[in-house]
């Protein structure tokens, strides 16, 4: 599920944080701070809705109900790094590339994506948390064993006649290994994408 929302949120939120940063017009402008009310809004508060159009969609009870709504919190916080990142990344360099004749999307792949590893990190390990540590959704859209999350398992040492203290422990120990090992890797490129120095 995880790695899911981390791809959904990367082929979206990339795109979109370089139209916002490339294209200067009034509409552009207005679009990327509508966009961004979605981080006004709590989860707890659109619920219901959401339960709703699961239900319609026949999504209920699948991995894709918890993945979907997942996706779509992470995006407006990681297109606001990502905007914050892209700006960094100098003017001439777009000129040079536009006079040897690239189009936007070899800008996009060629120059953008390669100077901008310190925001994709931030937004990578942010998306994985997101996921990672989600409970409401999975509780709220999910009921069978199959698509069951690791949170919820979590949330299974504890009943009505006490908690399993050690087996808890245990579980949750291991549940942070894997987001552990994703902060290992990209950790360079996220301490220099926060630092300001990712996109220079």
């Amino acid at each position: 599920m995880a790695v899911a929302v981390v791809t959904i949120v990367l082929v979206l939120s990339i795109p979109l944080a370089y139209v916002a940063v490339r294209t200067r017009d009034r509409w552009s402008g207005a679009a990327f701070r509508l966009f961004l009310l979605g981080v006004a809004i709590p989860a707890q508060a659109v619920v219901v809705p959401l339960y709703l159009l699961i239900a319609q969609l026949d999504l209920y009870d699948t991995l894709l109900a918890v993945i979907l709504p997942t996706a779509a919190f992470a995006m407006p916080v990681s297109v606001l790094v990502l905007v914050g990142t892209l700006r960094d990344v100098s003017e001439d360099l777009y000129e040079a590339m536009a006079l040897d004749g690239a189009s936007p999307l070899r800008m996009l792949f060629q120059l953008t994506i390669p100077l901008a590893k310190g925001g994709i990190s931030t937004v990578v390990i942010y998306a994985a948390l997101q996921a990672w540590n989600g409970f409401l959704f999975p509780l709220i859209f999910t009921q069978s064993d199959g698509p069951r999350v690791l949170t919820l398992g979590l949330f299974n040492y504890v009943s009505q006649f006490g908690v399993n203290i050690p087996a808890l422990l245990a579980s949750v120990v291991l549940s942070g290994v894997p987001i552990f090992a994703v902060y290992l890797v990209a950790r360079r490129a996220l301490v220099g994408g926060l630092m300001g120095v990712g996109g220079k």
